[in-house]
């Protein structure tokens, strides 16, 4: 961590952000000032600062109290769906790459097929298929991170099954899952985890557009799409501090998120060094 620090302040300050937004989610029981589902007609669409810090929605509910769960329900999507997905990716370019032959030939074309869509698209279709909900959710924006990470953990495994130590372990009789998981994964571990930080802003990216169309995560729960979706659907210009809040949440998570992929990216690859 300290060299990581050394290496990139700038990582290391969106690290630090990505922890404080982590305990937030965690502890916004003792963190939100009001019940975020707790409507009050009385103080509809009050502004920032009046009564409440970030002023009321159009059914009186404080902003802020939502902004805060809405971090706990978009970080559950975006961390679950990421390491669901990547973790499948993960395993299927593993065995894919080493494997090779038919099999490889196979799996290829399913993640052709997989990535002739849109990652949003292809969480619409699935969304429609399975019915809104949290779980299901989680699990459309996981397909949608497969495709990805096999392609990448595929050409590592191409790479690393021709060095001298994977032909020696074959030469020595040892078995296939043995030489996919002592020798070839391990060496696929540091790209992993630059494609998962990396997944992660576009999984809350996907969550807050598929909560924004209405087929996401379902209300009264909060999560940033909705706040956003919500606000537009009932009024053609709702007021600015409905829309600017939420929507600031979501691009200062994404960017923090990227920047903090790009930091561990670099401090991760040897040719810098």
């Amino acid at each position: 961590m300290v060299r990581f620090f050394r290496f990139s302040p700038v990582g290391g300050v969106c690290a630090l952000l990505l922890l404080l937004l982590v305990v937030v989610a965690v502890f916004a029981y003792r963190l939100a000032p009001y019940n975020p589902l707790t409507a009050n007609y009385a103080i509809t669409r009050d502004p920032p600062f009046a009564r409440h810090v970030l002023g009321t929605d159009h059914l009186g509910r404080d902003v802020l109290s939502r902004i805060i769960f809405g971090a706990r329900v978009t970080l559950l999507v975006a961390i679950s769906s990421v390491l669901l997905g990547d973790s499948i990716g993960f395993l299927w370019g593993v065995v894919s790459g080493y494997t090779g032959g038919r099999i490889d030939l196979v799996s290829q074309r399913m993640l052709d097929v997989l990535m002739s869509f849109p990652s949003l698209i292809l969480a619409l279709l699935l969304m429609a298929a399975m019915g809104a909900g949290l779980p299901t959710v989680i699990l459309a924006i996981a397909i949608t991170r497969v495709p990805i990470t096999t392609r990448v953990v595929r050409s590592m495994v191409l790479a690393v099954k021709e060095f001298a130590y994977v032909e020696a372990a074959r030469a020595v009789g040892a078995p296939v899952p043995h030489i996919m998981a002592r020798h070839i994964a391990p060496q696929c571990v540091a790209p992993f985890l630059i494609i998962t930080t990396g997944h992660l802003g576009a999984a809350i990216f996907i969550e807050a557009a598929l909560s924004f169309v209405g087929v996401g995560v379902p209300p009264p729960m909060p999560s940033w799409g909705n706040m956003l979706g919500g606000v537009l659907a009932e009024a053609f210009r709702p007021p600015w501090w409905m829309v600017v809040f939420p929507g600031v949440a979501i691009t200062a998570t994404i960017l923090v998120v990227n920047m903090f992929g790009d930091a561990l990216r670099d401090f991760l690859d040897p040719k810098l060094k």
